[in-house]
This record gives C-alpha cells, structure tokens and sequence, in this order.
C-alpha cells in the first residue's frame, strides 16, 4: 500500500464512524431489514462545492467514498485509480463530473440486478422498466433511495395478504399475517423473510 493510500486509509477509518453514528437507522434505535436486493448506496454528500475544497478535503472526499462499503464497482475503480494517480486537479475534475457518471453507471447495474432477481414482484419490476425506459441517472438515484421500498412493500404486502388463502391457516397464523398487513414495509419484509416461520415454532 502507497504510503498516499495509507494516509487516505487512516482518515476514511476516522470519519466513518460519524457517518454510522448519524445515520437515520443509528437514530431510531433499530436495524432495518434487508431488502431482496443489495441497492446502490446513497451518493456521498460533499461538504461545499469542490472548488472551494482543499487539497486535502478533496482526498478526504475521495477517502470518505471508498470506505462506503455499498460503494459501486466502477466508483471504487475510478477511486483507486484517482489515488494512485495522485493528481488533485483530476480528482477535482472527477468529483465535479465523474463521479456522476460513474454513480450513474453502478445505479442502472443495481435495478438491472433488481429486475433480474426472481423473486421481484410485479410492482417492483414494472417501475424498473419505467425507469430504464426513461433512462434518466436522477429518476434512477431517486427510485433507489425511496421509490425501491415503496414498490417492494406493495409487493410484499400483495404476497402476505395472498398468503391468506393458505388451506389449513392456523388462528396464530392468521393474526400474524393480519398485524403484517399493516405494518411498516421493514416490518412485512421481516415477516416474510423470518416472521412467519417463527409463528407456532
């Protein structure tokens, strides 16, 4: 390791944990389930427009997007390669306009992922189709930080209400798919993953 990468390795381990901490899952208290599919990461927020960002905050920058452990693959490879090179004008270049791109690129390789996974559910799959039609990076950024839980949980919420007509439905069984029913889409995508298997276990 690039005595550079090493000092970049050593800021990104200091400024990740506040970036845990402030999160809004740390907030509530709780962890959310996971969701069928790994989604593309949120984009790292700078902190003021690159222009009037030090050296030094750009590769701070740069760091705090490579230790993103959601970070896409052609992110990261555009990253390692703006280190090695070393080269402060690039990096600001790239952050000003590469870096859009390259999010751009991993968020379509993310919903093309989505849609190939059998298990996604009508409304889930028809969005991503309205989405590769219209082929726009923002629509895509927006689909996956909130529009992705929203399709998933009218999906979910279609599969668990479907889950009604089970022959031979337990009473305790039936109670439990109702209170899922309305529950939160985190709370219905835990059912379906493990709630309901620990009902009369």
């Amino acid at each position: 390791m690039s005595p550079m990468r090493a000092a970049l390795a050593v800021a990104a381990i200091a400024v990740t944990p506040a970036l845990l901490l402030s999160g809004p899952a740390f907030a509530a208290g709780s962890v959310p389930s996971p969701a069928p599919v790994a989604v593309s990461p949120a984009v790292v927020v700078l902190d003021g427009p690159v222009e009037d960002m030090s050296d030094d905050d750009v590769r701070v920058a740069l760091a705090r997007i490579l230790a993103d452990p959601d970070s896409g693959r052609r992110v990261v490879k555009e990253v390692n390669t703006l280190l090695d090179n070393n080269d402060p004008a690039e990096m600001r270049t790239w952050l000003e306009t590469g870096y859009p791109l390259a999010q751009a690129e991993d968020d379509r390789v993310a919903v093309v992922k989505i849609l190939a996974d059998p298990d996604s559910g009508r409304r889930v799959k028809a969005e991503i189709n309205t989405l590769l039609d219209n082929n726009d990076p923002a629509e895509i950024r927006t689909w996956l930080e909130t529009g992705y839980r929203l399709a998933q949980a009218e999906d979910d919420r279609v599969a668990i209400v479907s889950m009604l007509n089970r022959p031979n439905l337990s009473e305790a069984m039936r109670t439990a798919i109702e209170e899922a029913i309305d529950g939160t889409p985190e709370e219905m995508r835990y059912f379906l993953e493990h709630g309901q298997y620990e009902v009369d276990a």
